[in-house]
């Protein structure tokens, strides 16, 4: 049987369809909600979005460097299968005071930084600072339900935050009437957002806090005793640090074509990325919702779940690259003016890497909620980050962006191929999982 017409029976058996197809909604309408603000200040210039980009990004590596708290969460609530035996308030409450604590040491760092610099957008990081504390309450909250596989309190937090953002910048912008400029509007549209997702923040964990109260009473474990995430610090530091490793991956590019070829092609070149990163809105939404799923304790069931969302994910994307490609060839210099011609070649190099990379997200689920090791895919990402910059460093002087998503294709390809032999090993698996049915089934132990 040819592997794309298999995909509707791999989403009726797996139950993946209805999870996923809510998250996919709720992150179509959160990328449009992104996408819209992108326009608003990719219009402004290049430079400007260029500065954008990359206040965005050092506000990435905030959040992912502490998302291990989250995750922790999650694989206690996966691993107890369906027979729930331990307290999910007190380990919310333990992994939400952590998360105000480490974003107030991380708001000192980032106040020292602002302070001493006076270029775009390291001077605006005070604005980071004020919002930190908040900021890591969403990923760390979100893992109660992440690790109970419930995706529509997932999804409000997505759209809610990029929705505040929008309407703060639309209503500032109505207030000033037009009369705002380029450097004040980079100000204005970073202070609506972080001041849109912190309220968000906020409001999540609130509710996520009356939500696992609730829960814990339904079950009668208000007397049992909860998992404490001090005794598995090593864990939770050690997926912080893989999710750094792992947002470099992905943006490293960006820091590289600034420190060669300045914000401008910053601009042109993060514009690329955005777009092509609209791949892995499925292959994302699919390993959510089967998170829960592929940390079974079972190896049976997290492999074959695995096997089954990695072929769902790298099919979609490469069926969905070309269109994309011919759709942003038309739609960018339209929507965002003749400057962003600039991004298309970038974009149709890094295309071929994005696709394949969508199989990491499931590949990563494996290792780090059913395996416990997430260094796994510090590792594989660090592989694609060394492959990515070290040719990076050599093409991007010599050909710009173009170079950058040439060099980031590469080190995504090359790392996926890696990812998915480990995976194999640790499954028992064959080769030929990937591609043949019934192949992703691990044989019951005699």
């Amino acid at each position: 049987m040819k592997p794309w017409a298999t995909m509707p029976t791999m989403f009726a058996r797996l139950s993946v369809p209805r999870a996923a197809l809510g998250n996919l909604l709720a992150k179509l309408l959160m990328v449009g909600l992104g996408l819209a603000i992108t326009v608003v200040v990719a219009r402004q210039g290049p430079k400007v979005q260029g500065a954008f980009a990359l206040f965005v990004a050092v506000e990435s590596a905030l959040l992912t460097l502490f998302s291990g708290l989250g995750l922790w969460l999650a694989r206690q609530m996966s691993q107890q299968g369906g027979t729930p035996t331990l307290q999910a308030l007190p380990m919310l409450r333990g992994v939400l005071r952590a998360a105000v604590s480490l974003g107030l040491l991380a708001s000192c760092a980032l106040l020292a930084v602002s302070w001493a610099s006076h270029t775009l957008p390291y001077s605006q990081l005070w604005l980071l600072a004020l919002a930190a504390p908040f900021l890591l309450l969403v990923p760390t909250a979100t893992g109660l339900w992440l690790g109970e596989g419930r995706m529509w309190p997932i999804n409000v937090a997505q759209v809610a935050a990029p929705a505040l953002v929008l309407l703060g910048l639309l209503g500032t912008g109505w207030l000033t009437q037009g009369a705002v400029r380029n450097a004040p509007l980079v100000v204005l549209v970073l202070t609506a957002w972080v001041s849109g997702k912190a309220i968000v923040a906020v409001l999540t964990a609130v509710y996520a806090l009356h939500d696992a109260g609730q829960r814990d009473e339904a079950l009668g474990l208000a007397s049992q005793v909860a998992a404490r995430w001090q005794s598995q610090w090593p864990f939770i530091a050690t997926i912080g640090v893989t999710n750094v490793v792992s947002l470099l991956n992905y943006r490293a590019s960006l820091f590289l074509v600034e420190r060669f070829h300045g914000l401008s092609e910053v601009g042109t070149y993060s514009v690329s990325v955005t777009v092509a990163e609209l791949l892995w809105l499925l292959s994302s939404s699919v390993t959510v919702s089967a998170y829960a799923r592929i940390g079974h304790p079972d190896a049976r069931v997290a492999a074959a779940m695995t096997v089954q969302a990695v072929r769902i994910n790298v099919l979609a994307t490469l069926l969905a690259a070309p269109v994309l490609l011919v759709g942003a060839w038309w739609a960018l210099p339209w929507v965002l003016g003749e400057a962003y011609q600039a991004s298309l070649m970038p974009l149709a190099a890094l295309l071929p890497g994005v696709a394949g990379y969508a199989a990491a997200s499931s590949l990563s689920a494996f290792y780090t909620n059913h395996l416990g090791r997430p260094q796994l895919s510090g590792a594989i990402a660090g592989l694609s980050l060394c492959l990515s910059f070290g040719l990076g460093w050599w093409l991007v002087p010599l050909h710009g962006a173009v170079g950058a998503g040439v060099a980031s294709s590469v080190g995504y390809l090359g790392a996926i191929a890696v990812a998915y032999g480990v995976f194999l090993k640790h499954a028992g698996l064959p080769l030929r999982a990937l591609w043949t049915r019934g192949a992703g089934e691990v044989p019951a132990p005699v």
